[in-house]
């Protein structure tokens, strides 16, 4: 369970230090919602079940951090952005804005305090200005413009940096320690390296200095398990959650002197395993990999489905604080 050193020990790690013991997380919200048995509708709208539905899985499966990330719409949707949500699934685009000059002329910054959901998710997260232009426009949409308009991609980019600097500096004055700066659609699954550098890296790189500067910890996730992408990252953030799908030590070895690393346990491989002791097993290689020297936060790469055994997420969480130990 979340213990008394722990922000300590996430600002240790950030400065590639050795922690305490190593920091056990896990993006574990859909699952834990599924476990709370309520509707995502309610949910995202109701603070108060959000924060029971946490308490309970932090009792339950002994978390030691709450990364809370219900959907990827909260500050869009003040922006025109219309959304959908299911029974047990959270918020999708059912409508996004067009792309052209026009809409980004009428973009304004929402108010944290007062619009949409905003005031309910006050909770540690933004997206990455690419990530952002393709939320606003349609992920088609946004790719097409790196090579179709640049220039409309890069001053949408900008309007993003601002919205994501306000609205992660109003989480922290809420009282977020940390800021969850998401940017998947920058992933090498969309985006090359070099496109990565030229259109991505840097906008996402001034929300996160502009975040620390403000006192944050900001952990970079695009889910990435390219090396490529991940060297270039390793030189503008202080934590990247790594994805499945790359060696962890590889990685450690390439760049965990200059970057902190987080994740890598993958958590569609975990929800397979025929049993608790091939759960145990994976786990521990993935802390193993992650763990001599410091600078290291165990996390899932992704999110834990729904459908995954409650067994397997506590072994998971418990091997991870065992091996975890210095």
């Amino acid at each position: 369970m979340a213990y008394r050193g722990v922000v300590d020990d996430l600002r240790t790690c950030a400065r590639l230090g050795t922690p305490s013991r190593v920091p056990v997380f896990a993006l574990g919200e859909e699952f834990d919602v599924e476990m709370y048995d309520i509707d995502y509708a309610r949910y995202i709208l109701s603070a108060q079940d959000m924060v029971k539905c946490q308490v309970q899985a932090v009792e339950r499966f002994d978390y030691d951090w709450i990364l809370l990330h219900p959907d990827d719409y909260i500050e869009f949707e003040p922006l025109g952005v219309a959304t959908t949500v299911g029974e047990r699934m959270p918020p999708a685009a059912v409508g996004t804005l067009p792309a052209d000059p026009d809409t980004l002329r009428g973009l304004k910054i929402p108010d944290a305090s007062s619009d949409g959901r905003m005031p309910v998710h006050l909770d540690g997260r933004v997206a990455g200005p690419f990530s952002s232009v393709a939320l606003l426009y349609g992920i088609r949409e946004g790719l097409i413009m790196v090579l179709d308009d640049p220039a409309l991609l890069r001053d949408t980019a900008e309007f993003f940096v601002e919205l994501m600097t306000t609205w992660g500096i109003a989480q922290l004055d809420a009282g977020a320690d940390a800021i969850w700066l998401g940017d998947c659609v920058a992933s090498s699954g969309f985006l090359s390296p070099r496109h990565f550098a030229d259109f991505a890296l840097e906008p996402a790189a001034r929300v996160s200095d502009a975040l620390r500067a403000h006192g944050g910890v900001v952990i970079y996730h695009a889910g990435e398990h390219s090396p490529a992408h991940l060297e270039l990252a390793a030189e503008r953030f202080e934590i990247i959650n790594v994805g499945e799908g790359v060696d962890l030590g590889q990685m450690k070895a390439a760049i965990g002197d200059r970057v902190c690393l987080s994740g890598n346990a993958d958590p569609i491989k975990l929800m397979n395993c025929d049993d608790v002791a091939e759960v145990e097993e994976e786990t521990r290689r993935v802390v193993e990999a992650g763990k001599p020297g410091g600078g290291y936060i165990f996390n899932t790469g992704e999110g834990i489905p729904r459908q995954t055994r409650p067994e397997v997420v506590h072994t998971m969480i418990q091997t991870a604080r065992r091996c975890g130990r210095y």
